[in-house]
């Protein structure tokens, strides 16, 4: 059985990760933890999710629990995700990065710190969302220059960072269909007279209301048409299955750092 550490488990992710964690197959719920002084700590995070006693106890902070795991599952926060991974090349601690909202410097520290633990990283790991991602690309590939690419996602009220990771690696899919660099064509915010839109830019609006989960429409406007591609999430327990799926492939991985595109076999698609 492979070891597994939740980060953040008494959180919503947490918690719906835990609960995937203790179906699979492959997997041990072994070890859970929370910032330091947060009212979970010493409670049983199964129970706090309502599916049952895990068996373990929320613990304060990685470093109580880095020798319990095989791997470490974080959907936390970006800036305590970068001091986690530093904790997990230290003891060459196989990791699976859901957390939105790393930035390029995130990434490419990442990348570094990868040389000495294998670690899958990805802005969305539900399977669906994946496949998306290449449909993104082989879409805008197909249609070129003569549609337009536009993006809306809507998350819950509760969402902190904008636009969604999710959304960001869809035009960054795209834009690479159509030869394009997201950093110079990219546009996230419209108001006012802002004059026609140029050829080359790629949208990225957002929603944030209510309780939602997730959804993601990339656009493409052309003459006389338009296609639709929406992912709709229902639950987290998608996000979470993915995670599992990522925690059962990266864990005895050499170092390097891999996207849900190695898990689910669609790097050569």
């Amino acid at each position: 059985m492979i070891n597994v550490i939740i980060a953040g488990a008494a959180g919503r992710m947490g918690q719906r990760i835990g609960y995937m964690v203790s179906q699979h197959p492959e997997l041990n719920y072994a070890a859970a933890f929370e910032a330091v002084g947060s009212p979970a700590i010493g409670r049983d995070p199964g129970e706090m999710g309502g599916w049952g006693a895990a068996g373990v106890k929320i613990e304060a902070g990685l470093e109580a629990v880095i020798d319990k795991g095989d791997v470490i599952i974080d959907f936390t926060f970006h800036k305590a995700t970068m001091e986690f991974a530093k904790v997990a090349a230290a003891h060459k601690t196989a990791m699976v990065i859901g957390t939105t909202g790393l930035s390029a410097e995130n990434l490419a520290e990442l990348k570094k710190l990868s040389v000495d633990f294998p670690c899958v990283q990805s802005p969305n790991m539900a399977v669906g969302v994946n496949v998306l991602f290449k449909l993104a690309a082989k879409a805008a590939s197909i249609l070129g220059d003569d549609y337009d690419i536009e993006i809306v996602e809507l998350h819950h009220n509760k969402k902190k960072d904008a636009p969604s990771g999710t959304a960001l690696k869809l035009a960054e899919m795209a834009a690479s269909g159509v030869n394009r660099d997201l950093a110079e064509v990219g546009v996230y915010e419209r108001y006012g007279i802002i004059g026609e839109r140029t050829k080359k830019e790629i949208g990225v609006q957002t929603i944030r209301g209510g309780d939602i989960v997730g959804e993601h429409t990339i656009y493409y406007c052309g003459p006389g048409e338009r296609l639709e591609i929406t992912h709709r999430a229902h639950s987290r327990d998608n996000f979470a299955q993915g995670a599992t799926k990522a925690a059962a492939w990266v864990a005895g991985r050499k170092p390097g750092l891999y996207t849900m595109f190695d898990v689910l076999g669609l790097q050569d698609l």
